[in-house]
């Protein structure tokens, strides 16, 4: 059983914990959601995942009441589906979100028949032709990050265009991974920056596009990590390829993305409804 830990140290810290009996991601993901509701209070967040026997709850048990007893009442969020090691981790004497627990009853009365209560079938792995097109949809995403390859572009469901360091990669392996589709990035250099012609590997794609912006400063800030006291670091050379790439953008109409007011998230939500709206080749 494995863990990860992040937080914000202090007495007014409250400690949160995600428990699953997989990997917790939708503990994670559901939880946070909740939390994001309370922007000025600080969270310890620990991730417990993989809790697979009564044995191993017992041992959560004792740390979240441990955990109970330091000053700040924690926080738990689970999604454990087994019965038996859900039934001991609300032994707890810490308040217990139990998300699986809220709604399973609800839909299996909707439905008529009872769920398969499978740790697995919690993330997808179930649906075997699903995981397989998301596993391809991330091998394309690392061929074809930051330009490396052009090579099946028109395969592409979406390109994400941008000067480097703007946020690319991390929206293309989300919507890969969690959506499964194929999503290329293709980064602008000075060349492309020259004109508001659109590079050549994307030009007959330009319906696939969108374009992705962020501040100047940020885009300095993220680039000084990379290459200190550059040119490319620089706040007047990020501020020229910002603005150089929005003229472009507004050239070819393609849908704006400002990276630094959004989360990866609430990018690719964007994305999807823009694609949604657009009609289906051949229609």
């Amino acid at each position: 059983m494995s863990q990860t830990h992040a937080g914000h140290p202090g007495d007014s810290t409250v400690p949160v914990f995600f428990l699953s009996d997989s990997t917790g991601i939708s503990a994670e993901t559901m939880g946070n959601a909740l939390l994001l509701q309370f922007p000025d209070q600080r969270f310890d967040r620990t991730l417990i995942p993989f809790i697979t026997t009564v044995e191993e709850a017992r041992e959560v048990v004792q740390r979240l009441d441990a955990a109970m007893d330091r000053g700040v009442t924690p926080l738990a969020f689970a999604t454990a589906v087994l019965d038996e090691v859900r039934a001991e981790l609300h032994k707890t004497r810490v308040p217990l979100i139990d998300f699986f627990d809220s709604h399973i009853g609800q839909i299996e009365t909707i439905l008529g028949t009872a769920g398969a209560r499978a740790p697995a079938r919690l993330h997808g792995v179930g649906d075997v032709k699903r995981y397989n097109a998301r596993m391809q949809a991330v091998e394309y995403a690392i061929e074809h990050d930051d330009g490396q390859s052009v090579r099946s572009l028109d395969k592409a469901d979406a390109i994400l265009v941008a000067p480097s360091r703007c946020g690319k990669t991390p929206t293309t392996m989300y919507l890969a991974l969690q959506h499964g589709l194929f999503v290329a990035n293709y980064p602008l250099v000075d060349e492309d920056l020259a004109s508001d012609v659109l590079p050549r590997p994307i030009r007959h794609l330009r319906d696939r596009c969108f374009g992705i912006l962020t501040t100047p400063a940020r885009l300095s800030a993220v680039r000084t990590e990379r290459r200190p006291n550059s040119t490319y670091a620089s706040l007047k050379q990020c501020s020229y390829e910002l603005k150089r790439a929005e003229s472009l953008y507004r050239a070819h109409d393609l849908p704006i993305i400002d990276s630094s007011a959004k989360s990866v998230e609430e990018m690719s939500t964007l994305i999807l409804q823009v694609l949604a709206r657009r009609p289906i080749e051949g229609d």
